[in-house]
């Protein structure tokens, strides 16, 4: 509770723009880790309308890279940290709590939703457009299914947003046992998945990634940030060895991605061998933090952080598209076949791959991205008038309507995952649009003055945490 107070003076005397360069260089390595494994994965091949997909990490042995590469818990610990954070630095504008926390939760779900609407545009009309220039039916609803299967992760974040406050309280209340009681919470849903009951597995789609996001409190309030280099690979490796126990004693698959016709998957729902994972995961870039903050501090990286960051919604949204792009002109009009992977063909296709994706992504990203970059500070809605009444001020939504926001969205974002864009999408893209028009400011006649909201984006990190003196000189980071 002590650290907790402490931490939050801190913010409330921060300078403006501090930034955690640790936690902004995580989260763009863990978003570029994303992108690029995703794009070097596909194995691909097209004959008679029919596209043949493979996985290349399922080469044999190449299983083990992705206990690395697998790096959603990590954007999980950065994003529970950037949260927390924030809500902290809400509170600490002189609104009451409540009204604050709303505040809070209705910003950030605008900023999650908002980049989501351009997507929907453009894929609700995507697949008939392909069908009706003649591109078969199955390699339609493979790009329909690519381009939307990556919403989940959005669906579980806003999630862990809606939690958040709860989980500060539990965090100040009960410490590190919270981390422990998710994870127990997460084994106890595993026994019922692997005996019998396969769809309480995706309970633990809430729960293991909220463990995730638990360690970034922990690493806010200081009791990570102070680790030793010696004590952050200790726990690293306690992380990894609770993992392979698990892979090689329990029903738990080698793999940390959902591999082609493996009998279990560790994502698809998560399971409790993510949570070690986090922990080890965690613990490795703790141990790497000092050098990792003054790669951060470099100024071409910040440069790069600077601009990564306010995109990092957009360029997780468009990198699929973007590989369904090149996909579709390289393999299905072009008739390119990915290599066998490993060998030298296949070595040398990939810079060029990922340079042809990279080049597509960035034109997506300048068009897409300023939905991201540019959003409503201002908390008013214009009325259409003109003079002293041309914009009234703005009220937070009822907490009501934000729980409604959050679990429209939710529904419609894992709909979308599920079905993708060529299978009926219609209903679960209203659901997302609905979401975003309840989390607006509503015009509210009569209030003095605007409700104010934190002045960060949803994925930005404001602090150090109380540990540490707070970084300067980076403007955003997602």
């Amino acid at each position: 509770m002590t650290r907790l107070n402490a931490m939050t003076t801190s913010l409330a005397g921060a300078p403006p723009h501090t930034r955690d360069r640790f936690l902004d260089l995580i989260r763009t390595l863990a978003v570029v880790g994303v992108v690029v494994q995703h794009w070097t994965m596909p194995v691909l091949g097209y004959s008679d309308g029919t596209l043949a997909t493979g996985n290349a990490l399922a080469t044999p042995g190449w299983w083990i890279a992705t206990w690395l590469s697998q790096v959603m818990p990590l954007v999980f610990f950065a994003g529970g940290a950037a949260n927390l954070i924030s809500l902290h630095r809400a509170r600490a504008t002189g609104a009451d709590t409540t009204t604050a926390t709303r505040a809070w939760l209705a910003g950030r779900l605008r900023r999650l939703l908002l980049p989501v609407l351009p997507l929907l545009a453009v894929w609700l009309v995507v697949p008939t457009v392909l069908r009706d220039l003649g591109v078969p039916e199955q390699p339609v609803a493979i790009g329909g299914a690519i381009a939307a299967q990556l919403l989940w992760f959005l669906a579980v974040y806003l999630l862990a947003i809606v939690a958040t406050p709860l989980m500060a309280a539990a965090h100040r209340r009960f410490g590190f046992a919270v981390v422990p009681a998710l994870a127990l919470v997460a084994v106890a849903v595993d026994v019922a998945r692997f005996g019998g009951v396969p769809l309480v597995g995706y309970a633990n789609a809430v729960f293991v990634w909220l463990a995730a996001a638990q360690l970034g409190f922990h690493y806010v309030d200081g009791a990570l940030g102070r680790l030793s280099t010696c004590r952050s690979l200790a726990m690293s490796a306690a992380g990894f060895g609770a993992t392979a126990l698990l892979v090689a004693f329990g029903p738990y698959a080698q793999s940390m991605i959902g591999m082609p016709g493996a009998p279990v998957s560790n994502m698809s729902p998560p399971n409790v061998a993510l949570v070690g994972l986090a922990v080890g995961q965690v613990g490795l870039v703790l141990a790497a933090r000092p050098l990792l903050t003054r790669l951060a501090a470099r100024r071409p990286v910040a440069a790069a952080l600077s601009w990564a960051g306010p995109r990092f919604m957009s360029i997780y949204l468009w990198h699929m598209p973007a590989l369904i792009v090149v996909a579709g002109v390289a393999v299905v009009a072009l008739g390119y076949t990915t290599p066998q992977p490993g060998t030298l063909g296949w070595l040398a296709m990939v810079p060029v791959w990922l340079a042809a994706t990279a080049a597509v992504l960035a034109v997506l990203v300048r068009v897409a991205g300023r939905f991201e970059t540019e959003p409503s500070r201002t908390g008013q809605v214009r009325s259409g008038r003109t003079g002293s009444d041309a914009a009234r001020p703005a009220a937070t939504p009822a907490l009501t309507a934000l729980v409604a926001a959050s679990l429209l969205g939710a529904t419609g974002l894992l709909g979308l995952a599920a079905r993708g864009f060529g299978n009926g999408p219609e209903l679960w893209a209203a659901f997302v649009v609905v979401a975003y028009v309840l989390a607006r400011p509503v015009v509210s006649v009569g209030q003095a003055a605007t409700t104010s909201e934190p002045d960060t984006n949803p994925e930005q990190p404001d602090s150090q945490g109380a540990a540490d003196q707070t970084s300067r000189s980076l403007a955003g980071v997602s």
